[in-house]
């Protein structure tokens, strides 16, 4: 996950949330605007770039809903052929 908040925004959101998994803090959004996922008024976009094992990008979703996101996430992965982890 990629995020343009700092680095103490973004351990608290993981902390609540117990996330396990990485946060890039992107606050002066290199990452972002190197993605292109910048709006005209300097707020990213929520999209998903599925990355393959061979540094790829395989898939863009642009259409993020925060609320089923974790089953949209799961269905691409799998349309991707992507190997599930026991």
């Amino acid at each position: 996950m990629a995020s343009c908040d700092d680095v103490e925004k973004n351990t608290a959101f993981a902390q609540k949330n117990s996330a396990d998994y990485p946060i890039l803090s992107d606050p002066d959004k290199t990452t972002a605007n190197a993605y292109g996922v910048l709006m005209m008024v300097g707020y990213p976009n929520r999209w998903t770039f599925y990355i393959d094992g061979a540094g790829k990008i395989a898939y863009i979703d642009k259409s993020v809903s925060a609320i089923s996101a974790g089953d949209d996430i799961a269905a691409r992965l799998a349309a991707l052929g992507t190997p599930k982890r026991e």
